[in-house]
This record gives structure tokens, C-alpha cells and sequence, in this order.
């Protein structure tokens, strides 16, 4: 048990926190929390549940290494599946955690199908929800995130939010303010504390075969990931990007960490020489340190990943998203991150920039400062406190 067996000051009449992890970016979001649990001057038990939903076991334990993440109590195993029967299943196999641990809250992180059905289990059961990194929107009703988003702030008792303006998307959906705690942001937490362990990107670059003077000259490169299916499961939407990006290695050396759903589908359209040559370093998935290291001593980076338009902001690198939309408009506002969508001309507009001296800078936004799981953990021990016991 992650804390709930070495806890000394927990009231008695409250069970443990169950801490919900199932896919990749929740393990970056879950580390710092875990660490603040244990650090509260209450030291708050906690049990960590995996749901399996990222099965990959190799970068499971990458990730659990880098992140310096105990291992899970109970890995429900859960895998792949559609969406319905991924969180199905889970919800089957969470539900006896639930009843088996008295908990007093259950913490789920992000917008995964882990983070929605673990919420529904826990509000059918009467036990608090706690959602962090609440109140984030595309207004994309297409994405499946966008629908965890919305359901999950629905039904928690908290939200626990990243930035402010996440307070006035959930007013315009009914929530109350008193439900919600502007917290800060917990990627950046993780961030914070694990950039003097990055790899340097040389080494990356060697280990995995490629000339590691790309990293090394005073012209730099960029960093590439492709992961949406909205971008990567039809051949007319991933010829595209690529032979953009192809073009935007001409101007500067790309490092492409390769998702394996980009590369199965690359492979099966046939698309391989258009990311050949000596301008891009097609990399396999890469672990945390790893990524961290290459992002921070990048020029640019080209992504359609939420976390890394947040992980750039925070390290003052410009980022083009190639996505129509973003659920992190603060990485806009007052970040590095330029939204560019699959337009060829902006993205390479972007890239010419950034070759030119330019490239957008930004500022850190508010309470992105390493210590917002530190503010979650004094609030909710207070807030449980408060209430008493389970079902109360």
C-alpha cells in the first residue's frame, strides 16, 4: 500500500485516497500529488490504482523509473478496447477496489477513459471525487477527451483547476465556484522537479543510432510527436502533415519521437519515405527524462499533444500545435504555444520564424510554480477533515 499502512496522524474514521492512474500523461500528473500525500503534515494514506489502460509494460516502467513513481497496490490489467468497453471494463474492475479499501476520496487526473469511469463508480458508491486538472475545454465535442472532461466535472465534488479561466467554463455549465480550487498545475510540478535529471539530447540522439551533432550545432532542431487519431488513422490527413514536416526539416533538423499508432499507420499507408533522410531522427517512444531533454534543448516544437504545449510554455520553447483547436488556451495567451492546425503554410511560417532569431517566448502563467499538488493536498486533507467520514 502506496501510504494508507504508514499513516500516523490520518484520522481514524477516514480511509485512504485512491489515486487513479491509466494512461501515459496521468503518471507525470500523479507523481508530484503522491509525493505532497506523503509529505502533508497528516501524511494522507493513499493507494494507487492502475488501470491498465496504457499497457505498454516496457514504458510503464520507464515512466514509474523516471518519475520516481511507487509502483501500484492493484494494476487492474484492463488494456486495450473501444471506448465503451475500455471504460466499462474498468468501472467492473475498480468498483470491488472501492468496497475493499473504505476509501475516503478517490483523485483522478485528466480527461482518459480512466478518469471518467472511475468517476462514475465513485459518485454511484458515495464516495468523493476529486478531479485535477478540471474545468479544461476545446469545445470539440468530437474528441472523446472533450466528453471525459465535461462528464467527469459534472458529477466531481471537486475541481481542482490549472489555470483561472478554467473557472468560467465550468459557471457556463452550471457548476458552482464553491466546488472548485484554483490549485495550479500539477505537469509542471513533475517538470519542475525532474528537469535537472533530463537526458541530454546528444546522448539520445547517439543511442539511438542518429549523428548527434544535429543536437549539437549552434542551428539546433525541433522536435516532432503525432499521436490524435484525428491526424494519424487516415492517409489524408497523415500524407500531409508529413510531407509538411519533411519540408520543414529542410529548414531544420527534425527529431520525431514516433508514437506506435504513427508508426503502424505510416507503415501501412506506405509512408516511410517521407520520414527518411538525414534531416530526421525517427525515434521509438520515448520515456519521460528523455522527451524532457529533448524539448528543453530544442529550437521548436511541432506536437498535437495537450501536455506538451504546457511542458514548452513552461520552459520558454515555441510550440505549434497541429490541431484546429487546444483545451489549454492559457499556453496562448500568456505560453509559447501558436495553435496552427494542419495548415502547411503556418506551420512552415512558424518554422521560418524560429530560423529567422524569432519564435514565440510567452511567460509562466500563475501557480505554475512546482507546488501545486502541495495546495491540493493541504485543501483536500482540510475538506475531508471537515466532512468527517465515507458517505457522511
Amino acid at each position: 500500500m502506496t501510504g494508507a499502512s504508514c499513516s500516523k496522524n490520518w484520522p481514524e474514521n477516514l480511509g485512504p485516497v485512491l489515486c487513479v492512474v491509466g494512461a501515459r500523461p496521468n503518471f507525470m500528473k500523479m507523481a508530484p500529488i503522491l509525493r505532497a500525500f506523503a509529505g502533508h503534515e497528516l501524511a494522507i494514506p493513499t493507494r494507487l490504482i492502475h488501470t491498465g489502460q496504457h499497457y505498454d509494460r516496457e514504458m510503464n516502467d520507464r515512466l514509474f523509473e523516471d518519475l520516481r513513481l511507487p509502483r501500484p497496490d492493484v494494476n487492474l490489467g484492463v488494456g486495450s478496447g473501444t471506448h465503451a468497453v475500455q471504460t466499462a471494463e474498468i468501472m467492473k474492475r475498480f468498483e470491488p477496489q472501492v468496497d475493499e479499501s473504505g476509501a475516503s476520496c478517490i483523485l483522478v487526473v485528466g480527461d482518459v477513459n480512466s478518469t471518467l469511469a472511475c468517476t462514475l463508480v465513485g459518485v454511484k458508491k458515495g464516495v468523493p471525487v476529486a478531479h485535477v486538472e478540471a474545468g479544461l475545454r476545446s469545445f470539440d465535442r468530437g474528441m472523446p477527451e472533450e466528453i471525459n472532461r465535461v462528464l467527469t466535472d459534472q458529477v466531481a465534488d471537486l475541481l481542482y483547476t490549472s489555470e483561472r479561466g478554467a473557472l468560467d467554463n465550468l459557471r457556463r455549465e452550471g457548476i458552482s465556484p464553491a466546488r472548485v480550487e484554483f490549485a495550479g498545475n500539477v505537469m509542471i510540478d513533475s517538470l519542475i522537479a525532474n528537469r535537472q535529471y533530463a537526458r541530454r539530447p546528444a546522448e539520445i540522439l547517439e543511442a539511438a543510432g542518429f549523428d548527434a551533432s544535429i543536437a549539437l550545432s549552434p542551428a539546433g532542431y525541433a522536435v516532432a510527436t503525432l499521436h490524435r487519431p484525428s491526424n494519424v488513422d487516415r492517409e489524408e490527413t497523415l500524407r500531409p502533415l508529413l510531407e509538411t514536416l519533411r519540408e520543414a526539416s529542410a529548414r531544420l533538423p527534425l527529431v520525431f519521437a514516433l508514437h506506435p499508432r504513427t508508426r503502424g499507420n505510416i507503415e501501412r499507408f506506405g509512408l516511410d519515405a517521407l520520414v527518411a533522410g538525414k534531416r530526421i531522427a525517427l525515434l521509438p517512444p520515448q520515456g519521460y527524462l528523455e522527451m524532457l531533454g529533448l524539448m528543453a534543448g530544442a529550437r521548436l516544437v511541432l506536437t498535437d499533444s495537450g501536455g506538451m504545449q504546457e511542458e514548452t510554455t513552461a520552459l520558454g520553447i515555441p510550440c505549434l500545435t497541429m490541431r484546429e483547436n487546444t483545451e489549454r488556451p492559457i499556453t496562448v495567451e500568456q505560453g509559447t504555444n501558436t495553435v496552427v492546425g494542419r495548415d502547411r503554410e503556418a506551420i512552415l511560417a512558424g518554422v521560418a520564424e524560429v530560423v529567422a532569431g524569432g519564435g514565440k517566448r510567452g511567460r509562466l502563467p500563475e501557480l505554475w510554480d512546482g507546488h501545486a499538488a502541495e495546495r491540493i493536498a493541504a485543501h483536500l486533507a482540510a475538506w475531508l477533515a471537515a466532512r468527517g467520514g465515507r458517505g457522511t
